[in-house]
């Protein structure tokens, strides 16, 4: 079996211009301690830049590659990226391919067995099927992680689909973010990775660290944590990361992602950020693929806008993201939205990051999304159909369902 690489926390941490800074900055983080330093972070926006950089790491592959996904579907990108993990299998890399069972329904089983066939190892996380070992209908795995050779690590929204492929590569063109991670943090998605697959059924392959190539950590000196939701009503560790970042805030909140139903609490913490004087921003679909979700979320818009958070509609195509900067310090990408499901239920991960280089970059894409959507004035949104009210107000009431 390949010796499976990761990163150890440095001996000698990268130098810091101002360590005063850096402790100023950690008060957005929950827990400092889980941060790692010395990572480089790359945002990758959409499918046309996050789809060529997953491909040409898997490629590059010597020891492993894991790959996670909830949505994979045997169309012109999963078959892209199908043949790079048969390529890569049969050149002898260990490859495991784990997808949820519910996002991936009607994957062609003649795809999945072509992947088998070249050696590629899968796993799917809670067959749907009542007489398959592991049977469940309500917790998902909700995760996008790929990691290779325990050095190179992606997360975000994307799933592997035509819809988040660029039209020009024959895509639908959804709006989505991912990044691209080299550095310590790496460690933390192969061991989420690892979770997941031993619990989907798959063989429990050792973890064994080494020392990798810490050239890359002069890179950057990005603070990183990867944190997953592991699907237990009671513990909620995205959202108390969030609560806590949103409550430190002092300038400005940019949220944008995809099913926005936030809780009683992020919503109290959004208006009284709003009260401290702090610009709260959040852009959201016009129209989306999951429409019921779409009629919860503008249920709550009277009541954002009427404390002062301005809410953008996305006018493109549909936007997927899940992300979050707070005053260009405190930033995440990943697979959770605001919801019940991800907070509560489902498997979910996403990658903090405490820099302000890496913070700025964020408020730079948070830019571009509002200047591609239509903001929500209070005065027109009162004067909607009356009829709307009604089925708001149903839909909400169904949020934990959604």
């Amino acid at each position: 079996m390949p010796r499976l690489q990761f990163w150890r926390r440095p001996a000698t941490l990268p130098p810091v211009a101002d360590p005063g800074q850096r402790e100023r900055d950690l008060r957005y983080a929950l827990n400092p301690g889980a941060f790692l330093p010395g990572n480089h972070v790359t945002v990758l926006r959409d499918g046309a830049r996050t789809y060529p950089a997953m491909l040409e790491a898997i490629r590059h592959a010597r020891e492993y590659i894991h790959l996670e996904t909830y949505i994979l579907v045997a169309d012109r990108t999963g078959r892209r990226f199908g043949e790079a993990l048969i390529e890569r299998a049969r050149a002898g890399v260990d490859v495991r391919l784990l997808y949820d069972s519910l996002g991936s329904i009607g994957l062609a089983t003649e795809f999945v067995a072509e992947l088998q066939h070249a050696g590629v190892r899968t796993a799917e996380y809670n067959p749907i099927a009542p007489w398959r070992p592991r049977f469940a209908l309500n917790q998902r795995d909700h995760r996008k992680i790929l990691v290779v050779d325990g050095r190179i690590g992606f997360t975000g929204g994307l799933n592997i689909s035509d819809d988040y492929a660029a039209v020009e590569d024959g895509g639908v063109g959804w709006h989505d973010m991912h990044c691209k991670i080299e550095g310590p943090a790496v460690t933390e998605l192969a061991r989420l990775f690892r979770r997941t697959w031993i619990r989907a059924g798959g063989d429990a392959f050792p973890l064994i660290e080494q020392r990798a190539d810490e050239s890359v950590v002069s890179l950057d000196t990005a603070l990183a944590r990867i944190l997953g939701n592991e699907g237990r009503r009671r513990r909620t560790p995205i959202r108390r990361v969030y609560l806590h970042a949103i409550r430190r805030a002092h300038k400005t909140i940019a949220i944008t992602n995809a099913y926005f139903i936030p809780d009683r609490g992020i919503r109290r913490a959004l208006v009284n950020a709003v009260r401290r004087g702090v610009q709260v921003r959040v852009v959201v679909p016009s129209r989306s693929d999951v429409p019921a979700v779409q009629w919860a979320t503008r249920h709550l818009y009277a009541r954002l806008l009427k404390a002062g958070v301005k809410v953008y509609e996305w006018t493109g195509r549909m936007v997927h993201a899940k992300t979050a900067v707070i005053d260009e310090v405190w930033s995440t990408i990943g697979s959770s939205n605001l919801d019940y499901r991800s907070l509560k239920v489902n498997l979910e991960v996403v990658a903090i990051i405490i820099d302000r280089t890496f913070g700025r970059r964020m408020a730079e894409q948070f830019v571009l999304d509002v200047a591609e959507s239509d903001e929500i004035q209070l005065e027109v949104w009162r004067k909607r159909p009356w009829w709307h009210r009604p089925i708001e107000w149903i839909f909400f009431q169904l949020r934990s369902w959604l």
